[in-house]
């Protein structure tokens, strides 16, 4: 008797509902596993020998700003022995922008006209090659039939049943 009472009870209360839901577990019919195509891209290494300046032996301008000072007092100290009063002068001046020239000059004709060195060098960049195409596992197609519905489920197991949602709604 209090069973009925319970059923009748739980009846009411869902006719009184617009809608209810409940689980139930459909028996898969099938598992079918699923595969992917993948290309192997396999790593190998292009080595080439390339050839690179050493160091760098131009003239510095350093080097050129030294030679220009030391030209240019050696020129202004010439001139200074050329003349004299106003001439003397005139001839220091001329004899330091001159001795500015020539020392500046001397010192990259000198040192600026050897060839460069070169050392080689060994470059490698990664490259890939793809070779065959080889199917890798990706899961199974569990397959189900609920009232003539088809329902398909993807898993990485074969699964024995499906669990579905069910609503009825009046």
């Amino acid at each position: 008797m209090k069973r009925s009472m319970l059923l009748l009870g739980v009846f009411t209360t869902l006719l009184s509902a617009e809608s209810f839901s409940y689980t139930e577990y459909v028996r898969v019919s099938s598992s079918v596993a699923q595969y992917e195509k993948v290309q192997e891209r396999v790593p190998y290494q292009e080595c080439y020998d390339r050839r690179v300046r050493a160091y760098d032996n131009r003239v510095r301008e350093h080097d050129k700003v030294v030679g220009s000072i030391l030209g240019g007092a050696i020129g202004g100290a010439i001139g200074q022995q050329i003349g004299e009063g106003k001439g003397n002068d005139i001839a220091t001046v001329g004899g330091a922008i001159l001795g500015t020239i020539v020392g500046g000059n001397a010192v990259e004709e000198r040192y600026g006209a050897y060839e460069p060195e070169y050392r080689t060098k060994r470059e490698c960049v990664t490259k890939y090659r793809y070779e065959g195409v080889r199917r890798r596992f990706v899961g199974y197609k569990n397959i189900a039939y609920y009232h003539g519905r088809k329902i398909v489920k993807f898993s990485n197991e074969k699964l024995s049943t499906i669990p579905i949602t069910v609503t009825i709604s009046y």
